[in-house]
């Protein structure tokens, strides 16, 4: 099903959580909240709009990460119902797109209905002090030819990590509903 994400409810506060990756590693919340913002942003390895564009994901969170913004990837779906979103697929997705952020699997989807994620992709974009600036899309080009896109993600955080405060006017993400369990 297809599905827009919210409007940004400015000011948000993020709320904390720990989750591990696939290799059973745990990153925190607060600890990756760091002086520029953090994006969190709900992906799977199935949702026919994230493959569309995981390279462009992966190369835009590249360009956060390097310039200090840090970045966590949650995978809400219920793996068990969908294999190819299973903690070894995970792994297998990351290194195939090349993600350099960390992968977490919200095992008990507690985080994406805390979050009220709705969608693959759904970006949360916060400021320093953990307050939602930005709940847009990553860019322009959809599902189309991505050769001359607007980095509406990339800008949006740039301007989070300058200002604490994200562009008034944003566009909402479109993907695949999250797969909930019943």
């Amino acid at each position: 099903m297809l599905l827009d994400t919210p409007i940004c409810d400015f000011g948000w506060k993020a709320p904390e959580f720990t989750l591990k990756d696939a290799h059973g590693k745990s990153f925190t919340m607060s600890e990756n909240l760091g002086e520029k913002g953090l994006l969190i942003m709900f992906i799977c390895n199935h949702c026919p709009y994230v493959i569309r564009i995981a390279e462009r994901l992966a190369e835009d969170t590249q360009l956060l990460m390097d310039e200090g913004i840090n970045v966590l990837a949650v995978m809400s779906n219920d793996y068990k119902a969908y294999e190819s979103d299973s903690p070894e697929n995970m792994i297998k997705f990351s290194k195939e797109n090349n993600f350099a952020f960390p992968y977490l699997v919200d095992e008990d989807q507690a985080i994406g209905k805390t979050y009220g994620a709705v969608c693959t992709p759904d970006f949360f974009g916060f400021n320093a002090k953990g307050e939602l600036q930005y709940r847009g899309r990553l860019d322009d080009a959809k599902m189309e030819d991505a050769s001359n896109r607007t980095l509406e993600l990339v800008n949006a955080m740039r301007d989070i990590a300058k200002t604490g405060q994200g562009p008034k006017e944003q566009v909402p993400s479109v993907g695949c509903s999250i797969k909930w369990r019943d």
